[in-house]
């Protein structure tokens, strides 16, 4: 069974895409989307990656009243929650070790929760 490799994209609805993509860029080192087909895309590190549809009724996405929440693998949490405070961004870390690692919530300017 033939079956996909990989994410090749995330696409979602925003009030303003030039802001935001500079917030992510400029915050977190995703890439914008290149003008040209010359031009290199983000690529990410290879790794797990989590697919999951949750009920409607399900309580972790209603807590955020979102439909999405992105959920980005990170080399060193305390490095990047440190960059992220140091600009002025309020970030949530979870005292809590996981299995898979630690966790940190921050969310972007248009109100998305994104999870590291």
């Amino acid at each position: 069974m033939e079956r996909v490799t990989g994410i090749g994209g995330i696409f979602f609805r925003v009030k303003n895409a030039d802001k935001l993509a500079e917030w992510y860029e400029q915050h977190l080192g995703i890439s914008r989307v290149p003008e040209t087909y010359e031009e290199g895309s983000w690529w990410q590190e290879e790794g797990p990656t989590v697919f999951e549809p949750f009920n409607d009724k399900n309580e972790f996405l209603a807590h955020y009243n979102r439909q999405l929440i992105l959920n980005f693998r990170v080399q060193n949490i305390d490095a990047m929650v440190e960059q992220l405070r140091s600009a002025g961004i309020t970030v949530e870390v979870d005292p809590e070790q996981y299995p898979n690692g630690r966790f940190a919530l921050v969310y972007d300017p248009e109100g998305n929760p994104v999870q590291l």
